[in-house]
């Protein structure tokens, strides 16, 4: 099969701001060839990532219609595009490898991809916490940051619950990924939660099973008991969905420990916890059953490695000599989310020294 076009969505991949960056084994090419035909893979490189219904890609591109909305509605339904349906029309825009791609695979994944996956990740992970906005958004455990300090909306997970409609539990990708590997850890695989500020958001959306408003915060409270750690977007206003990680199983997580670099290069997070050394008593609940980015020291009593940290909280609701608080961090050290989705895309490209206006 001619490589020539998965080279070319590989190069658009890596144009936009999320980037798919290559690799001298071509690993990420066999991989677009396991998702994408070809004649999907050269749509999609004339896709943008803004809204745009069928009629209006073949006008703009002159595809023949009728063929335009045949390829986009097998995009839609094998995960390489975004769509949503509004009234009588559906729209559709192009997504990044992460979050976008990878993710929407969680249906069709085998054990063949799931390989190719596993192979790709160190790469793509090294790559891409080299530059800020980081993606994810720590959401702590609510309860511990009550009278902390006056939270914004955008780092209370309850807020982002209030403000959606709909609610839908799925298979975690990442879970599903190392199971199919054949390094499963022990939690449950459904976990993930996707949203919308919307009623009957996900009647044609994928596997899985919808949620009431009071069953989404029973699935936020029962993860945590799991020492699950709440993650979302990194953004102020559009975020759709709360993944629920463990560092053996999610590449955000892994990447952390397995790069052993500072947790906010990583990830985004306004707190830090601290640890009471007169309360402590040196059970070690927190190091070995909470912490899942090994940032608790042990010793008679323990300590907190401050640049592990991710601020979840998870080491503190289950101390029992209530040694552990979380803290606030100082304002110089916050970095307040993007916006929107769109500016998240202007600061990653403009920090990764990229145009991807031609996508916009």
């Amino acid at each position: 099969m001619n490589d020539s076009i998965y080279k070319k969505l590989a190069r658009v991949l890596d144009t936009l701001p999320n980037g798919f960056p290559p690799t001298e084994s071509g690993i990420e090419i066999k991989l677009l060839k396991k998702i994408f035909t070809p004649e999907q893979a050269e749509m999609f490189c004339e896709l943008r990532l803004t809204m745009e219904t069928a009629d209006e890609v073949s006008l703009r591109t002159g595809r023949d219609p009728l063929q335009t909305r045949d390829i986009l509605e097998t995009m839609r339904e094998d995960g390489q595009v975004f769509s949503v349906k509004f009234g009588e029309f559906r729209w559709y825009k192009m997504m990044p490898w992460v979050f976008g791609i990878f993710e929407f695979q969680n249906d069709r994944m085998d054990r063949e991809m799931a390989i190719l996956l596993d192979e790709y990740q160190p790469f793509f992970e090294e790559s891409f916490t080299a530059y800020t906005p980081q993606l994810m958004q720590v959401l702590p455990v609510e309860e511990e940051i009550k009278g902390v300090h006056e939270a914004l909306p955008f780092e209370k997970i309850s807020a982002l619950i209030e403000q959606s409609q709909s609610f839908k539990v799925m298979d975690c990708v990442c879970k599903k990924k190392m199971r199919l590997t054949g390094h499963a850890c022990d939690r449950p695989l459904q976990v993930c939660m996707a949203m919308a500020p919307i009623p009957d958001a996900f009647e044609d959306y994928g596997s899985g099973r919808t949620l009431t408003r009071q069953q989404a915060y029973e699935l936020l409270k029962e993860t945590e008991d799991m020492a699950l750690v709440h993650l979302t977007f990194n953004l102020q206003h559009g975020r759709i969905f709360i993944c629920n990680c463990c560092s053996c199983c999610c590449g955000v997580l892994l990447s952390i420990n397995r790069f052993n670099v500072p947790a906010a290069q990583v990830v985004n997070s306004m707190y830090v916890a601290d640890i009471n050394t007169d309360a402590c008593t040196g059970c070690g609940i927190c190091a070995s059953e909470r912490c899942q980015v090994n940032a608790i020291a042990p010793g008679d009593v323990y300590g907190i490695i401050k640049e592990r940290c991710i601020g979840c909280g998870l080491c503190i609701t289950t101390c029992p000599a209530s040694a552990m608080k979380l803290v606030r961090k100082p304002e110089s050290e916050i970095a307040v989310p993007p916006l929107t989705e769109n500016e998240w895309f202007e600061e990653r490209g403009n920090n990764r020294g990229i145009d991807f206006s031609v996508y916009k």
